[in-house]
């Protein structure tokens, strides 16, 4: 990767100055648990010294979910085939009713189950128990919906609190419906983050789910699955099309619009092209000891990246692929470039401020500055070592790199640096948007989509030239 140059005005002493001033407002024990948290990006540096994954500092608003959240939300509730069943109370089973836009095929509650199940925990079922309810539930469930392909049953914080043993309660009901039900333990106050709960619920795929079926035709040399692509507004549909242009067979998809029989028959594939890296690597290196199975991490965000990545999936493959792969990247070049020459004149200069959850930070840098825009301080909610490692890369020296951040440090911040626009979630969209600073909700596309490959680049240069240049923001008098 070429050194990236600097921006002009952000020095480290700037931003050290600042991290500085914000930490001086907060007492001094918040400080010091603060401090290793925030700091200027060392490019030139393997580790990343911005420390991650760590508890959340006690009165500090925190961005975070939990890993109810990370297992409910993004692993196991964009399978479409199956009934996911939130045990619980209903305060967090209403958030199984088709979060985050993951958009999937099929006849609602036909074919697929963009529903709402929850087992609705009360007063009396923390005192006695819940299996007894969650037998009925499934019971119910399996009678309404005989056509799906099986059920995941997401436990909720008190169902670990009381002892209920969600593990036997679904192996006595897949021994009865003969079809998969598959317990996963994430209740929300495991681990210091979400992120824990994609741990847990790649656990229980690789425990009841992975190697159980085969797919159905011949095993052929380009079979690839696409792992941690969510289908957020639509972005499995753009990517996979890309990569069957260029002559590979997509055979599954994790787990986002995905199907739970051909996610279980993925460990005949011969490669696993991996996208949100923190909550899918588990499973790849798991399918690599086991059987054998390469991964890569591959970014269609932005025509740079696409180039790069496309090129990288070349290389693992024979002449046939690789030839393909410049025949369409020479196929769409003009058609980014059509892109580029409308928005990047009106995007040119400005800049962006980014927060976060899984991996859309770093691998959105280049799409940004495909525009002209660049990015002057970014973080994750839940990241780990590793993400920050492979971020510092992907951002300019002396940049400020902020990890967990509260609502207070990133106003701080801001007020700085004074972006142009903000991609965050929809947590601080409407502060900031109340502050006369444009803004895009980077966790689910903002309500638009798709943002991945060539097809989402145009819509992604649309929308981040509708928020900058939208002239409304004449209207409302920013403090800053």
């Amino acid at each position: 990767m070429a050194e990236r140059k600097p921006i002009e005005g952000i020095t480290k002493e700037r931003t050290e100055k600042l991290i500085e001033e914000t930490l001086a407002c907060m007492p001094e024990k918040a400080q010091k648990k603060r401090a290793p948290h925030l700091g200027p990006n060392d490019p030139s540096s393997s580790v990343c010294a911005v420390k991650s994954n760590r508890k959340v500092v006690p009165g500090v608003m925190s961005q975070r979910g939990c890993a109810y959240a990370g297992a409910k939300g993004v692993v196991w509730g964009p399978i479409r085939d199956m009934v996911h069943v939130s045990h619980g109370p209903v305060g967090c089973g209403v958030y199984s009713w088709g979060t985050r836009r993951n958009l999937m095929q099929g006849i609602n509650g036909v074919t697929s189950f963009a529903l709402d199940f929850t087992s609705d925990f009360q007063e009396r079922d923390i005192v006695y128990g819940g299996d007894a309810k969650l037998e009925k539930l499934l019971d119910e469930a399996n009678e309404l919906f005989p056509l799906a392909k099986g059920f995941s049953v997401l436990s909720e914080c008190p169902v670990g609190l009381i002892g209920d043993d969600i593990n036997a309660v679904t192996k006595k009901k897949e021994a009865e419906y003969d079809k998969l039900v598959v317990p996963c333990n994430c209740e929300g106050f495991r681990g210091v983050s979400q992120s824990l709960g994609h741990h847990i619920s790649n656990d229980s795929i690789r425990d009841h789910i992975i190697g159980r079926y085969e797919f159905a035709e011949e095993a052929g040399p380009y079979d690839v699955a696409l792992i941690g692509d969510y289908n957020i507004g639509g972005d499995v549909w753009a990517a996979k099309p890309i990569l069957e242009e260029i002559g590979l067979n997509v055979k599954s998809v994790w787990t986002g619009d995905g199907e739970v029989e051909k996610i279980a028959a993925t460990h005949t594939v011969k490669l696993n092209l991996i996208h949100c890296y923190r909550s899918m690597n588990y499973m790849c290196k798991v399918m690599e000891e086991k059987w054998g199975i390469p991964w890569l991490e591959y970014n269609f965000f932005g025509p740079t990246k696409i180039e790069e990545s496309l090129r990288a999936i070349g290389e693992l493959f024979d002449d046939t692929i690789k030839a393909n792969v410049e025949k369409v990247i020479a196929k769409y070049k003009p058609i980014m470039q059509a892109v580029l020459d409308e928005y990047k004149p009106r995007l040119e200069g400005k800049t962006a401020m980014l927060f976060v959850g899984g991996l859309r930070h770093r691998h959105t840098v280049g799409a940004y500055e495909d525009l002209g825009i660049e990015i002057t301080g970014s973080g994750y909610e839940f990241a780990h070592q590793d993400d920050y490692d492979r971020t510092q890369p992907e951002m300019a020296k002396d940049t400020i790199i902020y990890d967990d951040v509260s609502e207070f440090e990133l106003e701080k911040f801001v007020e700085e640096f004074k972006p142009d626009l903000i991609g965050s979630g929809i947590k601080e969209k409407y502060v900031f948007q109340k502050s006369g600073i444009p803004f895009r909700q980077m966790h689910s596309w903002d309500y638009s989509g798709p943002y991945h490959g060539y097809e989402g680049f145009e819509v992604f240069a649309r929308d981040i030239d509708m928020a900058i240049n939208s002239p409304t923001w004449k209207l409302v008098k920013s403090p800053f």
